[in-house]
């Protein structure tokens, strides 16, 4: 496919931008920690009737801590294939800064001057509360909370309570500070056993948590009137074992014929073209057809520089196509990725940069000038990919790892700057003026 010249692509993001607000919105910048009663609802109750004007982001919670009362040891921090979590040897290649936590994790990690190293658990309340208060105070609407269906399967009994626990912390916090919330099922690692499992576990998790009850949970997102599920990892070609028809059984089972939820579909980033990652299948098509939403995950497939030679042209056909085909379309915008701890291979360390926050906006630009409504980043708390955007800690003050390493935020930026930005890009797709491919300065 031709590229498009970056002059058109210049004038689109200048004069192309699609702005409305969310009858549920406020005009006026929120201000940190109010009370829950400024929380402003439609007449139902709901908070988020549509994902239209919203920015969020994924939230893995799928951390443990050694000592915290999950019992599953550094589960996502240890590196299973270099011998668990100490020094040369973990999974994370950002270390999260943790000063504001009130529980924190002794590691075997020191600093060079010997100070101990600590962590944090998502299976403690006042963790989760921490992050959702983080999303208040810098804007971000809300996130999807990933549920590993490989990991809540009834042979995972641990990982299950420690799934439901960190949802549960969730679902408190995302009504105490006005956060939109929505359960995103991840099926990567799955069979097509484990892809029919997820029914069981969507209908147990409306009747624990009482999910789309609006007094409980009015901060649970709604979409073209109904109950949003996502489900994400369908129509990769990576020799999956499920297929596309697995996904199409499942979501037919769960949507019924009255169609009482919307579906986000999180596809493969060349989707509309059937090419690179995605299985070249029309029945991806006509799956996407049948859902509400789509999101292709756009993480790994480009950097700074060749942003320009991918993003335009796919954003701009991808939204015509769902125009055409009565999908509405959610991009995704990453903040940067490193995966040399994860992959045992230093070679990939910082192997796509941030560069101080310009290759986010870039996206987030790109984004809005295509017309894009709302917007996906991944991730909230991603340190294993070093896709994190909440606080971590900066390169000037990371742990030793051996003959490893640990990526930083840069040195120039504060701590919290990727939670700053992200919050900038809200502003912007609220429809706040002053915003435009330039990166806003703090």
């Amino acid at each position: 496919m031709k590229i498009r010249n970056c002059k058109v692509y210049l004038s689109l993001l200048v004069f192309g931008l699609l702005v409305s607000y969310c009858s549920h919105k406020k005009k006026d910048e929120p201000k940190p920690d109010p009370p829950v009663t400024e929380v402003k609802y439609d007449e139902t109750g709901c908070l988020y009737k549509s994902c239209n004007n919203l920015v969020m982001a994924g939230y893995q919670g799928w951390f443990a801590a050694e000592g915290d009362e999950s019992q599953r040891g550094w589960y996502h921090y240890q590196n299973g294939s270099c011998g668990g979590f100490k020094p040369g040897c973990s999974s994370i290649d950002f270390w999260p800064d943790v000063s504001e936590y009130s529980k924190r994790y002794l590691t075997p990690f020191t600093y060079a001057g010997g100070a101990n190293a600590y962590l944090y658990s998502p299976y403690d309340e006042e963790t989760v509360d921490l992050h959702f208060k983080w999303m208040k105070d810098y804007g971000i609407d809300g996130v999807f909370m990933q549920r590993f269906v490989g990991e809540i399967k009834p042979s995972n009994a641990k990982g299950k309570r420690h799934f439901n626990k960190v949802l549960e912390n969730a679902l408190k916090a995302a009504k105490k500070y006005g956060r939109a919330i929505c359960i995103m099922y991840d099926l990567s690692g799955c069979s097509s056993a484990d892809v029919a499992y997820l029914e069981q576990d969507w209908n147990e998790l409306q009747t624990l948590f009482s999910l789309f009850d609006n007094v409980q949970h009015p901060e649970y997102v709604r979409h073209r009137g109904k109950p949003l599920l996502a489900i994400w990892g369908v129509g990769f070609n990576d020799n999956r074992n499920y297929t596309i028809a697995d996904v199409d059984q499942l979501i037919g089972k769960i949507k019924g014929p009255a169609k009482k939820i919307s579906v986000m579909l999180g596809v493969p980033y060349y989707w509309r073209t059937l090419r690179n990652d995605t299985e070249n299948s029309p029945q991806l098509h006509e799956l996407i057809k049948k859902a509400d939403i789509v999101m292709p995950w756009a993480v790994g497939r480009y950097n700074e520089s060749s942003y320009s030679n991918v993003a335009p042209a796919e954003l701009l056909n991808d939204i015509q196509w769902c125009g055409t085909n009565g999908v509405d379309y959610v991009p995704l915008a990453f903040p940067g990725f490193s995966w040399g701890n994860l992959k045992n291979d230093p070679s990939v360390y910082n192997s796509i940069p941030r560069n101080k926050g310009e290759f986010l906006w870039k996206q987030i630009a790109g984004a809005k000038g295509s017309g894009a409504k709302s917007l996906y980043v991944a991730m909230f708390d991603e340190v294993d990919e070093g896709t994190a955007i909440f606080k971590c800690a900066k390169q000037d003050n990371l742990p030793l790892n051996g003959a490893r390493q640990f990526v930083g935020i840069e040195n120039e930026l504060s701590t919290d700057y990727y939670l700053w930005l992200t919050g900038q890009g809200a502003k912007w797709f609220h429809g706040e003026p002053g915003f435009g491919i330039t990166k806003p300065v703090r």
